[in-house]
């Protein structure tokens, strides 16, 4: 892992894992019936996500993206083992953040003052973490591609 000051260091880990902890976590929540039933609204009205349910009920639906989104957690929680996975999982995550965010658009009846509306703006801030966390990564991954090159 690229080396940080200790100050940086550990808001680093705090953002990065805190983040892995969001996506595994709703991640296993989108396999409940509860789950399934609430986000169906959004997936349904959604731009980027519609399909789904061309493919999938709805159950089955949210538990395909329950199955994405811990896999991109795990992908980023792998970042001390492979900076170029991780990098993968957090652009992935900014996709889907982004997905996301975009249901205060594209949702029929939202109301910008209800507590759905904020549930989905919490997003930003994933966002944010993501967007670092991609960042990162890259730029570890960058600097292990060209040392290897230098050495060759």
């Amino acid at each position: 892992m690229q080396k940080l000051p200790p100050e940086n260091a550990c808001s680093a880990l705090v953002l990065r894992y805190s983040l892995v902890f969001f996506f595994v976590a709703f991640g296993l929540y989108k396999f409940t019936p509860q789950e399934a039933a609430g986000v169906q609204p959004l997936i349904a009205n959604s731009p980027v996500r519609f399909w789904i349910y061309r493919i999938f009920d709805v159950r089955h639906g949210s538990d395909f993206i329950g199955v994405i989104e811990i896999a991109l957690g795990v992908l980023v929680a792998v970042r001390p083992l492979n900076a170029r996975l991780s990098a993968i999982g957090s652009l992935g995550m900014i996709f889907a953040l982004g997905t996301t965010l975009s249901f205060l658009f594209s949702t029929p009846g939202l109301d910008p003052q209800s507590s759905d509306a904020g549930f989905i703006l919490k997003d930003l801030t994933l966002l944010g973490a993501a967007i670092w966390t991609a960042g990162e990564a890259l730029a570890a991954f960058s600097a292990k591609t060209s040392a290897s090159i230098a050495t060759a």
